[in-house]
Parts: structure tokens; sequence; C-alpha cells
């Protein structure tokens, strides 16, 4: 996926608060086009795998169970640059620090419940992407 690829997903918060649409109309206003999606639901456990590397931070348990609290839209995005310009569509990671129009400043109520995943580099998207979709499962 490096380069042009890239993995989100939209947070039980923003699916919660009935964002699905919106948030996906944002993407492909971006210009990203969709090659895997799915609604699905994070267990505990899963939750606890994908978000390993947060395991030693203080917020941790917290992230786990606020991503297992209810289903999320997981995606892989695909257009040139595509980490870096999804990050840029999302905003800070903080709302009140999101700049105006972006995912987060739209949709996000704090920065712990903040709308949405967006992969920090291309190594990061391909791991991401791969943790929740089969190869079959992407166009």
């Amino acid at each position: 996926m490096a380069g042009n690829r890239t993995f989100t997903m939209i947070k039980p918060d923003a699916v919660k608060n009935g964002h699905i649409g919106a948030i996906l109309e944002k993407i492909n206003s971006g210009g990203f086009r969709i090659v895997a999606m799915k609604y699905t639901k994070l267990s505990s456990e899963k939750a606890g795998e994908f978000y390993a590397v947060h395991k030693a931070r203080p917020f941790y348990g917290e992230l786990v169970e606020f991503m297992s609290s209810g289903p999320i839209v997981a995606a892989i995005l695909e257009k040139d640059n595509a980490v870096e310009d999804f990050r840029t569509l999302i905003g800070a990671t903080n709302p009140a620090e999101a700049a105006p129009g972006t995912i987060r400043a739209l949709f996000a109520t704090s920065i712990g419940e903040n709308a949405v995943h967006g992969s920090d580099s291309d190594e990061n998207a391909s791991i991401e992407g791969s943790f929740h979709f089969a190869g079959t499962e992407i166009f």
C-alpha cells in the first residue's frame, strides 16, 4: 500500500452520533477512492492488539475500552500521497486544534473521542489495513 493507500476507522463515537455518511462524503470529496470497507465491532482483545503500540501509555486501557464500545467502519483509501493527505483531511487529534472543515473539527467531541483514525505512515497503513482486511477484500 506504500505511497497511495492509507487506512482509516470511523470510531464508535462518530458511528453512534450518525456521522458515517457525512464522513464518507468528506473522504470522497477529498479525492480518496475506497478500496476496502467494512462495518464491524472490535472485541477488547482485537482493539488491544490493534493498539498494542500504545500498551505502555497511560491512556491504553481507556482507548481499548472506547474502541471496543461499539461498531466502527474500517476502510482502506487510495489516492496519491494518501497518508499525508488523509492526515490533513482529518485534522489534529485534539478537535479544538483541528483546522476548520476537517473531519475532527466537524465531528469529534474530544481528544479521546476524535471521530476517526488515520494511519501515520505508509508502513503503518499497510500493517493496519492487513489487520482488518484479507487480500480478497481489497479492490
